[in-house]
């Protein structure tokens, strides 16, 4: 099968997709209510979707603060990982941030996630700090990544 992806803008009408993923992705998933206000009222937000035909397999988005996006969350659905979609919603953020004048961006991400680390690495993202205890659930850590080069290397 030839999967053809389509990256846009999330609606409202998407968000129960997202929660589905949310919840098989996070141990603290957000709730309906907070996507609802992310998509409708969060002026500083910008929230996309990659659907396959209508199924939504993966989301993300991101805060714009100053000069600055801060990637609040992104995920794909477990029947879909590894196959190129993080990356893919990764650099519309990425180009996203360039088009509306972002200069750098950052994001957390759990020290045993090697998995995203990775992508993000690749990406041009750098480990600026750890946020000791972040999440909530285990008192985990958190790395803080940034990439300071939006602008540069194609974006």
């Amino acid at each position: 099968m030839n999967d053809i992806i389509r990256i846009s803008p999330m609606t409202v009408e998407d968000i129960d997709q997202v929660l589905e993923i949310e919840k098989l992705s996070f141990s603290m998933p957000w709730s309906y209510e907070s996507f609802r206000l992310e998509v409708e009222q969060n002026r500083c937000a910008r929230y996309y979707t990659a659907k396959l035909g209508d199924k939504v397999i993966g989301y993300g988005g991101m805060w714009l603060v100053l000069d600055e996006a801060h990637v609040t969350n992104i995920a794909v659905h477990p029947d879909y990982r590894k196959r190129g979609w993080g990356r893919l919603l990764m650099l519309t953020l990425m180009k996203e941030a360039v088009r509306l004048g972002m200069e750098r961006m950052t994001l957390e991400v759990r020290v045993s996630n090697e998995t995203a680390i990775r992508l993000y690495k690749s990406l041009g993202f750098e480990v600026g700090g750890v946020r000791k205890k972040y999440y909530a659930d285990n008192q985990e850590d958190a790395l803080i990544m940034w990439n300071f080069h939006l602008r540069e290397g194609g974006l």
